[in-house]
Order: structure tokens, then sequence, then C-alpha cells
């Protein structure tokens, strides 16, 4: 299945949010056609992942943002359920510590990138200093900026060097063989009240609950704002950002496993090949072990 159009953030484009349908399925008519997509789609995700570990060239990097109650976490848990966690690592950004505060805002996304052969997943990402940063800009007064003293001190310009330093930096890493996909998960406000809801009156998902969702929820209108200014400046050709419905959990996940398997099935990955002293040595090891038979 090819990656839907209607998902991708088309670069240089003026993005609104409000050009996503958030309860959009695609070609899928019922729930359990998307289901069994991504059943099947984390069989071919398994061996393809096999197979960049083994290559040891290329990289991948999903980098994960949405509102609160987007889907972050279940859907890294379904699409990934099937790949070896020795070639897979989950980093989740939450609130900088004194160490962070004290290096550049790319810094510690810089330490968490996945080595060669690798899947990183950003639960959460740098972007935050684009989105959390801009809603309250209080938060960067704490980073200790030159020129920087006052909220007066953040102007458009700022933000703007950061998209470029943000780009400049994912470029980097697709030049060295790290394919960059970004995902928002796209949910509308009405299905993350109902979900509010369901973690207040259910015991096993109190725990994701906190009051700060509900404070945050007040500045919707300015955090859609943060993620359409985000996306309209950083997604490129080498590193993309899609904009993922999310009302509909099995679709969102249905639709991020295709475009993770897309991505690898075009990389020209291969199962390395032996020197002719390996297969030497491997027909050597192989006559001893039928001996022991």
């Amino acid at each position: 299945m090819e990656i839907d159009n209607k998902l991708f953030a088309k670069p240089g484009a003026k993005v609104s949010l409000e050009d996503f349908d958030t309860g959009y399925t695609g070609i899928f008519k019922h729930k359990k056609e998307g289901k069994k997509a991504l059943k099947k789609n984390k069989k071919e995700l398994k061996k393809l992942q096999d197979k960049l570990f083994a290559h040891n060239k290329y990289s991948i990097l999903l980098i994960f943002q949405a509102m609160d109650a987007g889907g972050k976490d279940s859907t890294i848990k379904h699409v990934m359920s099937g790949v070896n966690p020795q070639g897979c690592r989950v980093i989740s950004f939450k609130q900088p510590s004194t160490e962070e505060l004290d290096h550049d805002f790319l810094w510690r996304a810089a330490r968490a990138l996945p080595a060669r052969g690798m899947i990183g997943i950003f639960n959460r990402s740098h972007y935050e200093e684009v989105l959390i940063t801009r809603v309250h800009q209080e938060l960067v007064l704490n980073q200790r900026l030159p020129g920087i003293n006052h909220i007066e001190d953040i102007s458009d310009d700022f933000w703007i060097k950061r998209f470029e330093n943000i780009n400049a930096f994912e470029k980097n890493l697709t030049d060295n063989g790290t394919m960059v996909i970004k995902f928002f998960l796209n949910v509308s406000r009405a299905k993350q009240r109902k979900r509010f809801m369901k973690r207040i009156n259910r015991e096993d998902k109190n725990w994701k609950f906190t009051m700060a969702d509900i404070e945050e929820r007040e500045y919707w209108g300015d955090y859609r704002n943060a993620y359409e200014q985000a996306i309209q400046h950083t997604s490129t050709n080498t590193a993309p950002w899609y904009v993922i419905p999310a009302d509909h959990k099995w679709f969102m996940r249905a639709a991020v496993g295709n475009i993770l398997l897309k991505y690898l099935e075009d990389l020209p990955l291969q199962y390395p090949e032996l020197s002719p002293e390996g297969k030497k040595n491997q027909s050597k090891a192989k006559a001893i072990l039928e001996k022991e038979e």
C-alpha cells in the first residue's frame, strides 16, 4: 500500500490543521480492515528491521508529536510490537534537566540519536522547543540565552532561527544515513475530552491523568498555531512531516505502520556478503560440525 498523500505536509506549503480531517480513515471502510493491514505491516517490518540491523549503514528516526491524549504511546506500542527490541530504542522527552538547560536546545536530542542499524523513536522531541516554549515563552528565559532577558526579547525571528537550526540538524542526519520521519498525531478537541474522561473514570487509566492536562487544554488554539508553524517551516523532502488523523486509533496505527514500512522498503538494504576468506571458514566450520554427528 502506498503512502496516502492526504497525510503528507507538503514542503514549503502553508499549513492549516483545519485542512486535515481528524476522523479520516482513508481507503479503509471498516476497523477490521485497518487492523488487518497493521498486522500485515508488522510482519514485514520485522523482516526489514532485521535486514536494517545487519546492513548497518542506515538508521531510522521516528518523531512523534501530539496534543495530550493524541495516542503517541499506544501507537508506538502497537506499530513496533513485532520488532526486535535489541534494534529499537524509545526515548521520551520530559521537562529539560539542569544539565540539558546548560546546553543548546538540540543537545539532548543529539545524544539520543539511533546508531547505524537501529530504529530510534522520539516520544516528543526537540520540537518541544518550538511548541511548548512558544506557547509558554517564559520557559525560554530558563535557557539563559544571550540577548534574551525578557519575554519581549523573543521576536518572530527567534522562532525562524530555531526552525532553521532544526532543518540543518535533520539535514545533517539524512546526509549521514539517518532517515527522519515525523508524525503529528492530529486529534480533535472533542476526542481529547473523551479520552480524558476515560482516564478519569477507569482505575487502570487514572495514572495517566493530571490536572496539567486540563490546564494545557486551555491553550488549545495556541498549541494548534504553534504546530502549524512548526510543520510548515520544517517539513522537508528529506525529513517530512505526516499529519496523521488520530480520532480513530486503529487507523492512526495502520497509517504510521504503512509509512514506516514504505521507507524501509525504499532503502537499498541487503545482508552482508561473506568475503572469500569468510566463506572458506564457514565451509570449514560446517565440516567440523558435521563430523560431530
